[in-house]
């Protein structure tokens, strides 16, 4: 199953590199793990962010996988718990479904674009170099989960 994040931004601080680069080489087969950094539109004098929105995902579809699951970062989409979100990489990876992240620019995703769903990493707004590393390990712990690694623990267990 191979699973792509296209996120819009291509200046991120090395801290963020770092930090998703050390969650996603944990990720082992069956989930092929890529990132791919897409360039914003550009931004002039005249303030336009529905034309901005509107070049930012036409960039988001012409890199998306075919035939692949899209599902767009959004606040206003679904929570899920990692359990879920591990529930999902099974259906994913039973049917040998690729499946397409898209991370927004900074003035978000066209809303003429029809992800398949719409996934809420929280229902507070996060800057995109944070979105992007919270992407990342939440990915892992799914991985972990569905792996019976240690790494997540139920709440149960943590006592919280």
């Amino acid at each position: 199953m191979r699973l792509l994040v296209l996120a819009l931004g291509t200046r991120m601080p090395d801290w963020v590199h770092a930090a998703v680069d050390e969650y996603s080489r944990r990720i082992l087969p069956p989930v092929q793990l890529e990132w791919r950094s897409l360039p914003l539109a550009e931004r002039g004098r005249q303030y336009d962010p529905a034309r901005w929105r509107r070049e930012e995902g036409e960039r988001l579809l012409a890199a998306s996988r075919k035939d692949s699951e899209i599902v767009a970062l959004e606040v206003q989409g679904r929570a899920l718990h990692s359990e879920e979100l591990a529930q999902k990489m099974d259906v994913w990876i039973d049917n040998r479904q690729d499946v397409t992240l898209w991370i927004g620019g900074p003035d978000g995703i066209d809303p003429e674009l029809r992800p398949h769903w719409r996934w809420s990493l929280s229902a507070l707004t996060l800057a995109h170099p944070v979105v992007r590393v919270v992407l990342a390990e939440q990915l892992y712990r799914a991985w972990s989960i569905r792996a019976g690694l240690p790494y997540h623990r139920g709440a149960e267990e943590s006592g919280w």
